[in-house]
């Protein structure tokens, strides 16, 4: 039966009644770090996602036939679907009280294939995932084909237009950007939160391992937060480990609230960098736009700093929403903080 299943379903998980792994399928295996999963919690492996369970086998199982999410809790964290049946008294897959579970990799395939270099032999042959790879390799060559040819085409004022707009390390827009998004959503009278985050912790992965290091973590942490966001979100790069975001018709302090704590937990996943796991998280400070009658959006980055100022006050790993009743001295601080760790000449 295993065999079987390892065959048709190389992501399979057999779970017995106390949520415990009975077998796993061999790429399932493969993707984990800790190799051989029988005998661990399924739920001490995986974070679901969606829908939102408990912890026990109860809570698991009646999940049964409804789309999962789920995340693997170990590096690199890639975000899984799935699916779960319950097994039943007279079950021949596994013993009653237990479930089977599927799992795929869904829009986390590219990532997937290079951390863990699959191959076609790691999926069932019916599975459309190396088709799904080839398709998104050509699209990829024909995007690039299409971004320099729209190059060729408008000229090398373009590209030089582009470049000052973006940071190079990490492909993320710069201060320039912030001026030119902010001051058309308010000209629109849109709507918007504006956040002012600076990484924790990253200092000593810089000074522990290095600047290459360094500039891997910025560039995944920059990646996290793109994942995070919306597609009319910007995420902006001010230097060093600052970052500006301007998250588009977020008016409620609940939503910022939440979408912060979502934020930080994800930056707080381990990054791994040639065999070193970094770790990291954020301080962030938010001010919402409808909170000012006129918004000005360097008031506005006064407001956000004295919020971050008041995070990192009280603890790492922490967010503020600006409270007008803030005392002027930390607005002051706050702003002298950004002064003092502002790089000379234009930002990046």
């Amino acid at each position: 039966m295993s065999a079987i299943f390892d065959t048709l379903c190389p992501m399979h998980a057999r779970l017995g009644a106390h949520g415990h792994i009975v077998h796993a399928g061999p790429t399932l295996q493969r993707i984990h770090p800790e190799g051989d999963l029988r005998g661990r919690r399924f739920l001490e492996l995986f974070e679901m996602r969606r829908p939102v369970t408990g912890q026990s086998m109860e809570a698991l199982r009646a999940a049964a036939g409804l789309p999962l999410r789920l995340r693997l809790r170990q590096p690199p964290g890639l975000a899984l679907k799935g699916v779960l049946v319950a097994l039943g008294p007279d079950s021949a897959v596994g013993p009653e009280g237990g479930a089977l579970v599927n799992l795929s990799f869904a829009i986390a395939l590219p990532d997937a294939v290079r951390a863990f270099d699959l191959t076609r032999a790691d999926f069932a042959a019916t599975d459309l995932a190396v088709e799904m790879l080839y398709l998104i390799e050509a699209k990829t060559m024909t995007m690039e084909a299409l971004h320099k040819a729209n190059l060729r085409l408008q000229g090398g004022k373009t590209e030089a237009e582009a470049k000052a707009f973006t940071d190079t390390l990490t492909g993320l827009g710069n201060r320039r950007l912030l001026d030119r998004v902010t001051s058309r959503m308010i000209a629109g009278e849109r709507d918007f939160a504006l956040m002012s985050l600076d990484l924790d912790f990253f200092k000593a992965v810089n000074d522990s391992l290095g600047h290459a290091a360094g500039d891997h973590v910025l560039r995944a942490a920059a990646q996290a937060m793109l994942e995070e966001t919306r597609s009319d979100d910007t995420v902006l790069r001010f230097g060093g480990d600052e970052f500006m975001l301007i998250l588009a018709g977020m008016t409620r302090r609940a939503e910022v609230d939440e979408f912060a704590r979502r934020l930080i937990a994800r930056l707080e996943v381990p990054i791994v960098y040639e065999g070193e796991t970094c770790r990291i998280s954020a301080s962030i400070g938010a001010v919402l736009s409808r909170d000012s009658d006129a918004p000005d959006i360097d008031a506005m980055m006064a407001k956000a700093d004295a919020a971050l100022y008041a995070a990192k006050q009280s603890g790492r790993g922490r967010h503020v929403l600006y409270d007008p009743k803030t005392p002027p001295v930390m607005q002051a601080k706050a702003t002298q903080r950004r002064a003092d760790t502002s790089p000379a000449g234009p930002p990046p």
